[in-house]
């Protein structure tokens, strides 16, 4: 359970950039990545931008102030009905504030802005061997063994 008094989760907007950029080093550390989200950073315009458009959810965790975890996710409207999908790109919390319930309370915030914006469902993958993310997901959804391609660009 999520102590409501010590950590809170907010919905960052076009304002928020120092509250993204914590985020982005919360991730490189979390996913032992710290070169992929440090070392080119985009830019404040760019990310200015992105926070403020209506397809990317940024959810931060903050504990007296500093971000502790976070989740990046992206509204996909459908074209075959009138509805939309969240997916769950990232989702990340800091080692020192892990099992505290923060990544439950992100998806549960998460759950509630995709009912808002009449989603019907919230999609995540997970890599095989992320036991800690397999049990999460396992506990909040139900799973789908699918196959996952990335296709480069020429």
């Amino acid at each position: 359970m999520l102590p409501s008094e010590t950590v809170s989760i907010c919905q960052l907007s076009a304002n928020d950039l120092p509250l993204m950029e914590g985020l982005l080093t919360v991730f490189g550390e979390a996913f032992d990545e710290v070169d992929t989200y440090s070392s080119s950073r985009p830019s404040s315009a760019y990310l200015k931008q992105l926070l403020g458009s209506d397809y990317f959810i940024v959810l931060a965790a903050l504990k007296n102030g500093a971000v502790v975890g976070g989740i990046a996710a992206y509204e996909l409207r459908k074209f075959e009905q009138e509805r939309s999908e969240i997916y769950i790109y990232d989702l990340a919390v800091a080692a020192a504030h892990r099992r505290k319930g923060i990544a439950t309370a992100l998806i549960q915030e998460l759950k509630k802005i995709a009912s808002v914006r009449a989603a019907y469902v919230i999609f995540v993958q997970a890599d095989i061997g992320d036991d800690p993310a397999i049990a999460l997901y396992t506990k909040l959804g139900t799973r789908e063994d699918v196959l996952h391609f990335d296709i480069a660009v020429e």
